[in-house]
């Protein structure tokens, strides 16, 4: 067997230590966003897939439009570019790519690496990336 060392001591720590904040990340990011204070959860089960009748795929979220922190954000179902589920998200009237992922979480060009269950909540997330700058449309 071999000796225990300093290093292979302070190697375990880390890894067990790894695994339980990593652990900690995916519960959080389950649970819900950290618009966290809108309350909005990513619904679970059969709430996710919108029950079996007449089942064609994930349904649109609602469309929004508010003000928030001073910015105007709007979100509506879009089929302009023909694909089925598509969703439009405009910040002060320009457009904000968003994307909805495999597991029913969207993302934005702003926010690319951080889940959001609603477009409501990608575009509160992009308005407080953004600081008060302006959104520049992709090319």
């Amino acid at each position: 067997m071999p000796q225990l060392t300093r290093r292979r001591t302070l190697g375990a720590a880390a890894t067990a230590l790894t695994g339980l904040v990593l652990t900690g990340f995916a519960q959080a990011a389950g649970g819900s966003t950290d618009l966290r204070t809108t309350g909005e959860k990513r619904p679970e089960g059969h709430e996710a897939h919108g029950g079996h009748e007449g089942h064609t795929g994930h349904a649109a979220p609602q469309p929004f439009s508010e003000t928030f922190q001073g910015r105007r954000i709007e979100g509506a179902p879009s089929h302009a570019d023909g694909h089925h589920g598509g969703y439009t998200v405009l910040v002060d009237g320009e457009e904000l790519h968003v994307m909805r992922n495999a597991d029913n979480t969207w993302v934005s060009v702003i926010n690319h690496y951080e889940t959001f269950a609603t477009p409501r909540a990608v575009a509160r997330a992009a308005v407080i990336e953004l600081q008060g700058s302006e959104l520049v449309p992709l090319a």
